[in-house]
């Protein structure tokens, strides 16, 4: 029974990414030392984390077994002491059995379901003549008991686990690169769809991507915190409605020196979570999402979505353009080079010619790959 996750995605894909759209991680734990052994030593998580017919499997094999094992335990009471020999119970006015109207291993198995879930017929039931029935019938009714409230904890945590409300919760489909308030910006949008809310909301974001220190060793998968917030500045959002997350593109990001065609060259990754209390439960969810650089839209803002109804007075939120941008005039040079551009316009009220040469060969190389210039 596969306890653990297997790889479930093929190795042919087109981008290796590391955490998928919808928000699953692209890993997969393998040649781990004494892997099913750790993995039982804690069954209750690996139940929890199982799918629902390798658990409802363990449910139900769990009370067959119980019932089966006290079943034999039974019957071999009555073998014992002689309560499955007809000529015993026929010759003998006065025999007392362990236990009532147990005649054959059914009955024994009868016996056991009945005493185990407390049902109690009537018919059956154990006498003062075997102490050790009376031990059995105590000792199986601990046994059910701790049985059903193991099982029914796992389903329950199943039902309630915070992951399923991560189907509610959207990250757009694209990241889109513009200019706020003279800066440029990276900003993409969350949005959830039920109407109970995310209690104190906040998203964080990385940047994934191979990196050479100075020594000369290769960190593959070094991962860099992007600031981000619902104005920029701020992490924790209120999210009553979708928001646009912005990342201040300044001399602190690791985006600042690229261009409009650098982020087709560059390989990486921005991992996005957004993390959060949910209102109804109490408990914390976490919902995942990436862009890779074909993702991100330069020169692209976002659809407004929420307007005001006079007729009912509420804020309607047109989840239709959730995903939707429009193209607008955005600077095609890096957020390094526009700062300089902008401070010698400031002093000098003219361009630098190499400025112009840059923009031409950033110009020329977007035309090759159709991508429309502002």
């Amino acid at each position: 029974m596969p306890l653990y996750r297997q790889p479930r995605f093929s190795s042919r894909r087109q981008y290796r990414r590391v955490v998928f759209k919808h928000g699953e991680c692209n890993v997969v734990q393998g040649k781990v030392a004494k892997r099913r052994r750790k993995y039982l030593q804690d069954i209750f998580t690996t139940l929890v984390d199982a799918q629902w017919r390798w658990t409802l499997l363990v449910f139900s094999m769990n009370f067959m077994l119980s019932w089966l094992g006290f079943a034999v335990v039974w019957w071999l009471i009555a073998l014992n002491h002689g309560d499955l020999e007809l000529s015993v119970r026929d010759n003998n006015s006065t025999w007392v059995p362990c236990v009532r109207e147990m005649y054959s291993f059914t009955s024994c198995f009868l016996f056991s379901v009945e005493t185990q879930h407390t049902i109690g017929y009537g018919s059956k039931h154990t006498t003062e003549e075997c102490p050790e029935a009376i031990f059995i019938m105590c000792l199986q009714s601990i046994v059910g008991v701790m049985i059903q409230a193991f099982m029914v904890g796992v389903v329950f945590a199943k039902l309630s686990r915070p992951k399923k409300r991560t189907q509610t919760l959207l990250f757009s489909r694209n990241a889109v690169i513009c200019q706020r308030d003279g800066i440029l910006c990276l900003m993409f949008r969350v949005g959830d769809m039920r109407k109970s809310h995310i209690i104190e909301a906040h998203v964080r974001a990385q940047l994934i991507k191979k990196k050479m220190t100075i020594e000369g060793e290769l960190l593959p998968f070094h991962q860099q915190e992007l600031k981000v917030g619902g104005d920029g500045e701020e992490d924790r959002i209120f999210f009553i409605w979708p928001t646009t997350i912005v990342h201040k593109i300044t001399p602190q990001s690791p985006l600042y020196m690229l261009s409009a065609a650098d982020f087709l060259q560059e390989k990486f990754e921005i991992v996005v979570v957004l993390e959060g209390v949910i209102e109804s439960t109490g408990m914390t969810t976490q919902a995942r999402s990436s862009y890779l650089p074909n993702e991100i839209l330069w020169g692209h803002r976002f659809d407004t979505l929420v307007s005001f109804k006079k007729e009912t007075g509420e804020h309607e939120v047109d989840y239709s353009l959730f995903n939707n941008t429009y193209v607008v005039d955005t600077p095609l040079c890096s957020a390094h080079d526009l700062k300089k551009l902008i401070s010698l316009r400031a002093h000098t009220g003219k361009i630098d010619d190499s400025f112009l040469e840059k923009k031409k060969k950033i110009n020329h190389f977007l035309q090759l790959f159709n991508v429309p210039i502002n």
